[in-house]
Parts: C-alpha cells; sequence; structure tokens
C-alpha cells in the first residue's frame, strides 16, 4: 500500500545550526561534557569580543590550548561572532571615552585601516590610548559576560546532552526487540 501522505525533504539547517549547534552536538557524542562546551562557549565569546581586529584568533588558540578547551567549538565561536565583535569594538570603545573622560574619536574604518598601512607609528601615537581604553571596557565587561554566557548555556546543554542520551537508549531498545539475542 502507497504512503498516503507523500514525505517531504527535511527543512534546510540554518547557517547556525551547522556552524554552531551541530559541532557542539558533534562533541557531545564524542565524550565531551557540557560543562566543558559551556565553558568554551563563555570564554570563547569573550576572547572572541576583544577589541583589537586580528587577535582573537590568536587569543582563542592560546587560552583554549591552556585551559584545554575545545578547538573546534571556540574557533567556530570567534568565527560566527565576528559581525557582533565589530558592533562591541564601538560600544568599548565609547565605553572607554566615557570611563577615562577622554574625547569623542570618530571611527571611520576605511581612515583608520589607511592610517595604519600608512604609518603605524603614527596610527599608534594617534589611537593607542583608545584601544587601551578599549581593552580596560572588556577587561572589566569579560568576567561578568563569561560568568552569564556560562551559567546560562550550562542548563541548555545538560538537556540536549539528556534527550540525546535517551534517544540512543530508545534506539537501542528498538534495535534489541527488533534483533533479540539468542
Amino acid at each position: 500500500m502507497a504512503d498516503p501522505l507523500p514525505h517531504a525533504d527535511p527543512p534546510k539547517r540554518t547557517f547556525w545550526q551547522r556552524r554552531l549547534l551541530d559541532p557542539v552536538v558533534a562533541q557531545l557524542t564524542q565524550g565531551i561534557t557540557p560543562r566543558k562546551i559551556a565553558l568554551t562557549l563563555a570564554i570563547g565569546t569573550a576572547l572572541a569580543s576583544f577589541p583589537i581586529l586580528g587577535t582573537t584568533t590568536l587569543l582563542c588558540f592560546i587560552v583554549g590550548i591552556a585551559l584545554r578547551l575545545n578547538q573546534p567549538i571556540i574557533q567556530a565561536i570567534n568565527y560566527v561572532w565576528t559581525p557582533i565583535h565589530l558592533s562591541l569594538i564601538y560600544l568599548m570603545v565609547r565605553g572607554g571615552e566615557w570611563l577615562f573622560a577622554a574625547p569623542h574619536r570618530p571611527l571611520r574604518m576605511r581612515v583608520l585601516a589607511r592610517s595604519l598601512w600608512d604609518d603605524p607609528a603614527r596610527f599608534a601615537h594617534e589611537f593607542g590610548a583608545t584601544g587601551l581604553h578599549a581593552i580596560v571596557v572588556w577587561a572589566l565587561a569579560a568576567p561578568f559576560w563569561t560568568a552569564v554566557v556560562y551559567y546560562i548555556a550550562l542548563p541548555i546543554l545538560r538537556e540536549i546532552e539528556r534527550v540525546r542520551l535517551a534517544a540512543a537508549e530508545k534506539l537501542a531498545e528498538e534495535k534489541s526487540k527488533d534483533h533479540p539475542v539468542p
């Protein structure tokens, strides 16, 4: 008898599912604990927010090795976090201006890039304090951010692990019913 309902193709996986959720679930199936993944997510997002462009990949790599965090996950977070990172740099620069009562500086990426390439020493002289102020704001915010992300991610990851284990257990039971051991 033909199936009365045609089977539809499964919906396409979103960018976030493919680049963030799938690697996390894959790590859970390889025995990495939800606690370690939550720590990797928390520290990874904090490091990926460091306000100096071009430094986060190396920073994630070094801290990931030092703390024995999962490199594929921390680098995936760093990659996916880029659009947020760019917005956060602006906020950290403005926060640094407020915190240090520094004068407001316009931030035009093309002008900054050209200035850096034309005369790196002059660029460091003109914008070094701005970068340092942004780093201080990051250093003040990062521990709080890390704690919030960790304590939000941990119960979610524990639930994902629980559901995954229950599904694996159910599948094993179904297989044993289909193929009983003599």
